[in-house]
């Protein structure tokens, strides 16, 4: 989560307060051969669980008598941190639990482990069941720690809290003339709509819905399907040449800001399908853009697109078509993209940023 971590500072810096950020230093790390893949990272594992505690304890001792500072762990999976730093002044954020309930049997967190990761998930946490402040990224979130840590219906501790995610990046729609020239870099025309997906090839994103929804169509939509983010596997490819979509499949792999927003701005709707997430960032992302949006109706999917979008089952392909459907009369898709630039007010970094002053107090 080094994009969160440098948000939080930046947006701490912007109140004027003074930030450090911690790394892990690579130290055995860097001893192996790139070929070395397990070697390096289990060279990996002595920097970040050995060494780095070490150097956590010798530096938290500067601030030791300085009544002021705090300490903030920005990802959930640096939890067993918190045995290395004073409790009573750390607070952590918690983005998602999927791969500790993947790890614990739960099939709907579409997250498997192997037998080490199912150890390692439950150290993480062990360890952050035990923080005194913490912040998840979503209701969702939060009832699902608390579900593993205490129980379905167990109250959280009174510094357990929801804070939703800020962008991260600067979002907002492109001008038409600026984004026909990036997306024809990128191999698109402006001539045919075409519906887009943002994300990884990961199970739970479920990209196999916006070849499915384009098949339940059929001749009543003649768009393109475009997915951005990792390059397709064989699986998918092989099911968009049993639809026949091959003539109206497009992936641009990995890209850039501008790509992105330029994507977002002039898709005919952005298709978000996935199963499990513990916020849903490009949700958000493609709203500030000006698309509207077609999302998952499962947690946290509406929290975050904040009513103003269309959800439906990601296991029914006909909903998603007919949701596409509805986006083609005017007045629908008009008061959608509207709703959704007012969404996009609750994640400012200035709202985000002091939420976690009032959670490090």
């Amino acid at each position: 989560m080094q994009r969160f971590a440098t948000m939080l500072a930046t947006g701490f810096q912007e109140l004027g307060i003074t930030t450090e950020t911690w790394r892990p230093v690579q130290l055995f790390g860097t001893g192996s051969k790139p070929t070395d893949v397990g070697l390096r990272k289990w060279l990996g594992y002595l920097d970040k669980w050995v060494l780095f505690p070490v150097i956590l304890r010798w530096r938290q001792r500067r601030y030791a008598q300085q009544a002021d500072v705090r300490f903030h762990i920005c990802d959930h999976s640096n939890s067993p941190y918190l045995g290395h730093l004073d409790n009573q002044r750390t607070s952590i954020t918690c983005h998602d639990v999927l791969a500790i309930r993947g790890a614990l049997g739960h099939s709907d967190a579409y997250s498997a482990a192997s037998r080490m990761g199912k150890k390692l998930q439950q150290w993480i946490l062990h360890h952050l069941s035990q923080a005194q402040r913490l912040a998840c990224v979503s209701q969702l979130t939060l009832e699902q720690l608390i579900n593993l840590e205490r129980g379905a219906h167990a109250k959280h501790p009174a510094n357990w809290q929801v804070i939703h995610n800020a962008f991260n990046a600067d979002f907002r729609p492109m001008p038409l003339a600026e984004r026909a020239a990036v997306l024809q870099q990128a191999g698109l025309t402006l001539t045919a709509p075409f519906l887009l997906h943002v994300g990884s090839g990961l199970q739970r994103k479920n990209r196999v819905m916006l070849l499915e929804m384009v098949h339940a169509l059929g001749s009543r939509w003649a768009g393109t399907i475009c997915l951005a983010g990792e390059a397709p596997d064989e699986a998918l490819l092989a099911r968009v040449s049993a639809l026949g979509l091959q003539d109206r499949f497009r992936a641009v792999v990995k890209p850039d800001h501008q790509t992105l927003v330029a994507l977002y701005s002039h898709c005919e709707a952005f298709v978000f399908p996935s199963f499990s997430e513990g916020f849903g960032w490009p949700v958000i992302e493609a709203q500030a853009c000006g698309a509207p949006v077609i999302a998952s109706s499962v947690a946290p999917m509406p929290e975050v697109s904040g009513g103003a979008a269309l959800h439906a089952s990601p296991n029914d392909a006909q909903a998603f078509a007919e949701a596409l459907l509805a986006l083609q009369q005017p007045a629908t898709r008009a008061a959608l993209i509207a709703q959704g630039f007012e969404n996009c007010h609750r994640f400012t970094l200035q709202h985000m940023t002091q939420a976690y002053l009032r959670l490090c107090k």
